[in-house]
């Protein structure tokens, strides 16, 4: 079938889509819509009154003042996508094709979740002045002054966020200190042993590494903690984690898995008809991993919706099993990781962990699953391609951070 009958077919089954979320995730799928030939009305749904925007120069270029933004460069009014922004959806009943507003009721033929996730707030720090979060534009905006200003700050939360608001502040001229519960930073997504090399990071940039430093209470410039010490604050930021934004959910007859997140089936729909879930707020079944992934990086939000856009197009599912990617900026490092290491069995080092440049690769029965890579961007082009086709690697070359990565992979896989 020629691109134009397909396009020809998709325009007899033209519906109205709506999308709930004008992140990343939503801006993609109305794009995809329109880009696979979707003829029916498109719109967007936002909660925030801005221009829709991209998240990871937040913590980067707009936060330091070197941007003032990131919206999208995106032609809403040409690919005819009708926004409607500052508008919260409170309900969803399924039953009438509705979601609920404060504006009134928005009907929908097909409905694609797209809502994100929300920063955990540190319980007892709400409403104590000087204490941030970190997700949204306007969020970036109440701590550019703060920056500015070069007040002292703690960071409460060693993971991929915390960092990188420490990196930033560091290069503010803000005193730094980062409190984290745990024994060592990204105890929650990384191994003891890869992690630990990264906590020297900290020092090497001039800020502050308190580790099982447990936050007993927070007051307006001092940051309490269970083990008496306080510690001064001309600010406090929050990075702690993220939840899916599903709690407007709550009865509608949408899945929610224990940890909040949409159940989407490996096609992203719901289960509920006519309703798809993508990015930060769905869960999905992964095959290639043997397990649910819930996947909070720009990468998903980005593939995700091509699938869902694809299904509603031509009214037939996509097997949705990506490898996850994400990268992160920190003290002067460019971290990348690939695929999913739950279930290794085996890791190797790439490298020499106190150096400048170094990765990691993570193994199942023989066939690469995962690589971390630290300012060796090669290591994870490649990795993710081997990750991808299923490779099984020899484990020796691999290990030799001389040998191409893609050069240890096995004949006949």
């Amino acid at each position: 079938m020629s691109e134009q009958t397909q396009h020809t077919e998709a325009g007899r089954r033209a519906r109205d889509v709506v999308i709930v979320g004008a992140g990343m995730a939503g801006v993609q799928t109305a794009v995809a819509l329109r880009e696979q030939g979707f003829t029916g009305s498109v719109t967007l749904v936002g909660a925030e009154p801005h221009q829709p925007y991209d998240r990871p120069p937040l913590s980067k270029a707009v936060l330091l003042g070197h941007a003032e933004g990131s919206a999208f460069d995106v032609d809403f009014e040409a690919l005819d996508i009708t926004l409607r922004l500052g508008l919260d959806v409170t309900g969803l009943r399924a039953a009438d094709h509705e979601l609920d507003t404060p504006q009134g009721p928005v009907a929908y033929d097909a409905l694609v979740l797209a809502t994100g996730a929300e920063p955990i707030a540190l319980p007892g720090s709400e409403g104590v002045p000087g204490v941030h979060l970190l997700r949204t534009l306007d969020d970036a905006a109440r701590l550019r002054p703060v920056l500015e200003r070069q007040h002292d700050v703690v960071v409460v939360g060693a993971g991929w966020i915390g960092a990188e608001f420490a990196t930033a502040a560091r290069a503010a001229g803000c005193e730094v200190t980062v409190v984290e519960a745990a024994a060592r930073p990204l105890a929650g997504t990384m191994p003891a042993e890869v992690a630990a090399p990264m906590a020297a990071w900290y020092a090497e940039s001039g800020a502050d590494l308190l580790t099982g430093a447990r936050v007993a209470r927070v007051e307006q410039g001092t940051v309490h903690l269970a083990d008496g010490r306080a510690v001064p604050a001309g600010a406090v930021v929050v990075g702690i984690g993220a939840r899916p934004a599903t709690a407007w959910l709550a009865g509608s007859g949408i899945a929610l898995g224990p940890d909040g997140s949409v159940t989407a089936d490996s096609s992203l729909r719901t289960s509920l008809p006519d309703v798809h879930a993508v990015g930060d707020c769905a869960s999905f079944p992964s095959a290639r991993y043997r397990e649910r992934l819930l996947v909070h990086h720009w990468d998903n939000a980005l593939q995700g919706p091509r699938a869902v856009a694809a299904a509603l197009v031509d009214g037939v599912a996509r097997t949705y099993d990506p490898v996850p990617y994400f990268w992160s900026e920190q003290f002067g490092r460019f971290v990348q990781y690939a695929g999913h290491h739950t279930g290794a069995d085996t890791l190797l080092w790439r490298g020499d962990p106190a150096g400048p440049a170094w990765s990691v690769c993570w193994l199942r029965q023989g066939v690469l699953v995962a690589v971390l890579a630290v300012s060796r961007p090669r290591d994870l082009a490649q990795g993710r391609k081997l990750i991808e086709a299923g490779t099984r690697i020899d484990a020796a070359r691999a290990a030799d951070s001389s040998v191409p990565l893609k050069s240890a992979a096995l004949q006949g896989r």
